[in-house]
């Protein structure tokens, strides 16, 4: 959960800055969009070892000039 506390002199839009700038740090939405919508496990497996292909294709690209 994220708790801004207001300082002294603040305006509201300010804060609501802050607010936003430490549920993008703490992964708030991120983690809301991800449970969205029920994901059953082979499909979990499935993303997951997709995103690894990806990643192993990222790094290959990386190394070779």
């Amino acid at each position: 959960m994220v708790f801004i506390k207001l300082r002294e002199g603040e305006g509201l839009e300010e804060a609501l800055r802050r607010f936003k700038r430490e549920c993008e740090r703490n992964g708030v939405l991120k983690e809301v969009k991800r449970r969205e919508r029920f994901m059953n496990p082979a499909m979990k497996r499935k993303l997951k070892a997709a995103e690894a292909r990806r990643k192993l294709r990222r790094s290959k690209r990386r190394r070779v000039p």
